[in-house]
């Protein structure tokens, strides 16, 4: 069964719309599923990805992992260069982080190189007025700014030893955002972000799916309306 991310989301209030990261070597599984789920299949390519309609209404756009970048995949057909395309290894940096922990790694594509993870603590908001507000606050923002620069310090030393062609960020895209132009991590700010990975808890443990799944295919699936 192929990673989804929780919970479709409704376009309106006939219309379902599903994403899932599918790795290169299911990729012709799925379609052939899709296409014995819902009819014959139709492609259309663009410069949004690869286009399939089925003869009952469903749609699924699948899109590959990262850019082109003057390395096309190679194969008979749309769908055969699409999964050539997302099984080249491109050089990943993934930067995973929430409010009270971060995990960083470098891989080359699902296999990690090198990697580390940490936990600081950031309170809650606190609904809190006056000067009690102010300083926690304070204390809130001195926080979460030792998380920032602790996950930086790490990317600056894991990511400059190896070759890095595009940012995965996860969790927190404010957080991920402040990390990328904290000192040690800057020089790595102006590389190609990929999707962002939804991540709840970022930790070691994680990293290896995070990287699979920024090497996946994302198909978005539309139902036709019932």
């Amino acid at each position: 069964m192929e990673p989804q991310t929780p919970g479709p989301q409704r376009r309106d209030s006939q219309t379902t719309i599903r994403t899932a990261l599918v790795p290169a070597s299911r990729l012709h599984g799925w379609v052939e599923r899709f296409s014995a789920s819902h009819g014959q299949v139709e492609e259309d390519f663009d410069d949004d990805g690869l286009l399939l309609r089925a003869a009952d209404g469903a749609e699924a756009l699948l899109r590959a992992p990262w850019p082109v970048d003057g390395r096309p995949g190679r194969g008979a057909t749309d769908l055969d260069r699409l999964a050539a395309l997302a099984s080249q290894e491109r050089g990943l940096g993934i930067v995973l982080i929430r409010r009270g922990g971060f995990a960083v790694a470098a891989a080359s594509g699902s296999r990690i190189l090198a990697s580390k993870s940490g936990n600081r603590y950031v309170q809650s908001r606190t609904s809190a007025g006056g000067q009690s507000q102010q300083r926690f606050a304070r204390r809130r923002s001195n926080q979460a700014d030792a998380l920032v620069e602790a996950a930086a310090l790490h990317i600056g030393a894991i990511f400059a030893a190896h070759r890095i062609d595009y940012i995965v960020p996860g969790g927190d895209k404010t957080l991920v955002d402040q990390v990328l132009n904290q000192g040690p991590a800057k020089p790595f700010a102006t590389r190609t972000r990929l999707a962002l990975l939804d991540v709840q808890e970022p930790k070691t443990a994680v990293l290896a799916k995070a990287a699979t799944d920024a090497c996946s295919i994302r198909i978005t699936v539309t139902d036709p309306p019932r």
